[in-house]
């Protein structure tokens, strides 16, 4: 599934994340076929729950946090990220999450 979740670029994947601050238990999850659904703990002030995003997005996908960034929606639910690293290996964690078998 290459849906409009996410999508490959040549230095990583674009993914849109549905985020909800004050979610309590942090998590990212499949949404729906337009987005991540993604729950941080962080409220939605000075920037806290994009940066938790950020650590929950890096920490899911397995990179660096320098490698992921906020490149739409900095103050909008609906945001969409870039995270940089090897296409393959992104996408194919990102249908893992999805459930969707290599």
């Amino acid at each position: 599934m290459n849906g409009a979740a996410w999508t490959t670029r040549d230095d990583g994947i674009q993914i849109a994340v549905r985020v909800t601050p004050r979610g309590g238990r942090e998590a990212l999850v499949p949404g729906t076929v337009e987005y991540f659904a993604a729950r941080v703990a962080a409220p939605p002030v000075d920037g806290a729950a994009n940066a938790a995003l950020v650590v929950l997005v890096a920490r899911t996908f397995g990179v660096a946090k320098r490698a992921v960034s906020v490149i739409a929606g900095e103050s909008a639910r609906l945001k969409r990220l870039r995270i940089l690293g090897d296409p393959v290996a992104l996408a194919a964690r990102a249908n893992t999450l999805y459930g969707v078998a290599p």
